[in-house]
């Protein structure tokens, strides 16, 4: 078995989640559960970033101390991620001690090699950000990312030399054209670093809540080198060295493209210092936003996962993710589109099909899976098209264009819809046609292979539909292998279940 390792960002727990940080876990879960289908050993890892100023701020404005608010909002990430099916194999807390240990351990290390050194920062900090800025990076006095005010400060401070990684950094880029996704990322990074690096202080002076500096209690440790160290602190490093390098290089670091700088500048340099391979692949997705505008707690346009997945299942709410928009791209989030998309593909087109199928084969074969009679054209074309689907679908999966994937499946969904129309099994049953068998064989043959492609992203409805179509082993422990045609076996006993994605109905 071939190891695969996933991450997400820790997401900064200063409030509840949204469809924004949702879109990262299922974006993660998706490749992880596909990487499974490949053979792969899969070590998926999540989790909290619970340190810094901002959650300092907020713990204060509740009243509570901030291990308290951090304890409380992990919980309603934990929930959230159970109820959309998120697989991840581990849960890493910025707070734990397993992470803190390592944190100090690094920093001290890099103290050591002469790679952090004390010094002085003057300049302008972004609080929701967790950024630090020059004055000629600032856009007037408000921070180039997220456009809020910043506050100058100027303190004594421990410094990070990542000057020192400029070239290195730059040419691993330009030699590894695939480290950073999409292209755009690439190019938007590449430039940032031409521009020049800049020694990064990596503490905040007199700030509380934070991981405290080996031997100098007066500073904490800046919340982003807290933060990134968790993909190498979660997986032994430092502590048990034979797990971590059997699991790192980390495959793919996914994340948002507001923290890609962090991820692809300051944390390859910190693993350069530290003398670690970097990751194989940092890819930043896009954003999805409210009447145009990004969704933000701090905005108020944020929306609740929770309503949706209530209302209409969490696979609907998955697909909807992942297909509605390109990995990379922006989106724009409506309810509208969502009902419009749910009608579409999931009620008219993959529950119609099972529907239709299942219905049929009730009542012509008393929902027993008959022997075909010898294949003809129209029999022989759809199973063409699902090869060609499948072939295409695993391409897709691999360069991580879960869209293209998904339209690859949806090809094979309405070729089997227009196969109906086209046999019209109605007609060949008064007819007492042989051909009747050939239908019913190839509906339920499509639907195992649809069950399969689906499973990555709609993991639940994809095990109704496997129960439905009556196959008794596990889905979840299928390989790509049994994507081949013709293993549906005769005389399989389907079942007949409620719709799976009733339609949405306007009153």
């Amino acid at each position: 078995m071939k190891k695969f390792y996933i991450t997400t960002p820790l997401y900064y727990i200063n409030d509840k989640p949204h469809v924004g940080h949702a879109y990262t876990c299922v974006v993660a879960d998706t490749l992880s559960r596909y990487r499974k289908l490949k053979g792969d050993e899969v070590f998926f890892l999540t989790g909290s970033d619970e340190h810094g100023e901002k959650i300092q701020n907020e713990a204060a404005k509740r009243k509570v101390e901030p291990q308290i608010l951090a304890d409380e909002m992990v919980v309603a990430y934990k929930k959230l991620w159970s109820s959309l099916y998120i697989s991840y194999d581990d849960f890493i807390r910025t707070t734990e001690l397993r992470h803190v240990d390592v944190v100090q351990k690094i920093f001290k290390k890099l103290i050591d090699s002469g790679d952090i050194y004390k010094g002085k920062y003057s300049g302008w900090y972004c609080v929701p950000c967790e950024s630090f800025w020059t004055s000629t990076q600032l856009q007037g006095k408000t921070c180039p990312d997220c456009g809020r005010q910043t506050h100058e400060i100027e303190e004594d401070g421990y410094f990070f030399k990542m000057s020192k990684y400029q070239d290195k950094l730059l040419r691993h880029c330009q030699e590894n054209p695939d480290f950073i996704n999409p292209v755009s990322r690439r190019n938007e990074v590449m430039s940032f670093i031409k521009e020049g690096l800049r020694d990064l202080c990596v503490t905040r002076r007199k700030l509380s809540w934070g991981i405290g500096v080996p031997q100098d209690p007066e500073f904490t440790i800046y919340v982003w080198f807290d933060a990134l160290v968790n993909y190498i602190s979660a997986i032994g490093y430092l502590s048990e060295e034979k797990d971590f390098y059997s699991i790192w290089p980390c495959n793919v670091h996914f994340l948002a493209k507001d923290i890609l700088k962090f991820h692809a500048v300051i944390w390859p340099s910190l693993l350069f210092a530290l003398n670690i391979p970097l990751p194989d692949k940092i890819f930043a997705h896009g954003w999805w936003l409210m009447d145009d505008k990004k969704m933000s707690k701090s905005v108020g346009n944020v929306f609740d996962p929770n309503i949706l997945i209530e209302k209409y299942s969490a696979d609907a709410l998955r697909y909807f993710l992942l297909r509605e928009i390109p990995l990379g791209l922006d989106g724009n989030f409506s309810i509208a589109n969502f009902e419009k998309r749910f009608n579409s593909d999931l009620a008219n087109d993959l529950g119609n099909l099972l529907n239709r199928t299942i219905s049929m084969l009730e009542k012509y074969f008393s929902l027993e899976v008959p022997e075909c009679a010898e294949k003809r054209e129209i029999d022989v074309k759809v199973e063409e098209l699902a090869k060609e689907c499948c072939i295409k679908y695993e391409r897709s999966m691999d360069s991580i264009d879960f869209s293209c994937a998904l339209e690859m499946t949806w090809q094979l969904i309405s070729a089997a819809n227009k196969y109906i129309e086209e046999t019209q099994p109605w007609k060949l049953s008064k007819e007492a046609s042989p051909f009747l068998k050939n239908v019913m064989y190839t509906l339920m043959e499509a639907l195992r292979i649809i069950s399969i492609l689906i499973f990555p992203f709609m993991p639940e409805k994809a095990k109704e539909i496997w129960h439905q179509i009556g196959q008794d082993s596990k889905l979840d422990e299928k390989k790509l292998s049994d994507l081949e045609w013709g293993l549906t076996g005769i005389k399989t006993k389907a079942f007949k279940g409620n719709p799976i994605f009733p339609r949405i109905d306007k009153e």
